[in-house]
């Protein structure tokens, strides 16, 4: 059972025996003495696609759904579908747009370490790897004698991604990203 200063953006947990997925954290530290940390939590719920906000302090528990975890590699994109393949058996699972809302630009073909969450033998939700290595395909170019302390520039990464790197990078480097913030990491 996740408390709620452990959830993240992905996690499926039970709200009055419905699936709900994480969208977004919002964490809120009061100032005064005593004051518990609070948390803002917005969730969908999988099976009929509403809304729902919800605060907690940092130490209440929440139920985690009962869901089966599997291994998947990013396949392919047909429209608005996405398709992952199993790793074990090799069959394929297909999510929307907007089931995979804020996903969509950390994935490339072949990306591996994606964790499916299936709901009855249906495809509900991807869990992203802590961080992907993309490649850098626009950026200005690279200033000779920057340091990694110094300004940072927007670079485009292979998924149409932008993220700001130190300017000592140049096009056609690979970078890591993090998924949950969206931000450098380092060289790859």
């Amino acid at each position: 059972m996740p408390k709620a200063s452990d959830l993240k953006r992905g996690m499926i947990v039970d709200i009055k025996d419905m699936p709900h997925v994480v969208k977004v954290v919002d964490c809120k530290s009061p100032s005064s003495r005593g004051a518990a940390t609070l948390y803002k939590i917005r969730f969908t719920n999988l099976q009929t696609g509403q809304k729902l906000d919800e605060s907690y302090k940092g130490d209440d528990f929440l139920k985690e759904a009962d869901c089966v975890r599997v291994k998947v590699q990013y396949s392919y994109q047909d429209g608005d579908q996405y398709t992952f393949m199993n790793m074990e058996d090799y069959s394929q699972y297909t999510l929307g747009r907007d089931d995979l809302e804020g996903q969509t630009d950390y994935l490339f073909e072949g990306l591996e370490g994606i964790t499916c969450l299936l709901l009855d033998g249906v495809a509900i939700a991807i869990e992203l790897p802590q961080s992907v290595n993309m490649e850098i395909v626009e950026t200005a170019p690279g200033i000779k004698g920057a340091s990694a302390a110094s300004r940072t520039k927007p670079a485009r990464l292979s998924t149409g991604l932008e993220v700001q790197v130190p300017e000592y990078l140049a096009e056609g480097e690979i970078i890591r990203v993090n998924t949950v913030n969206g931000k450098y990491m380092s060289r790859a």
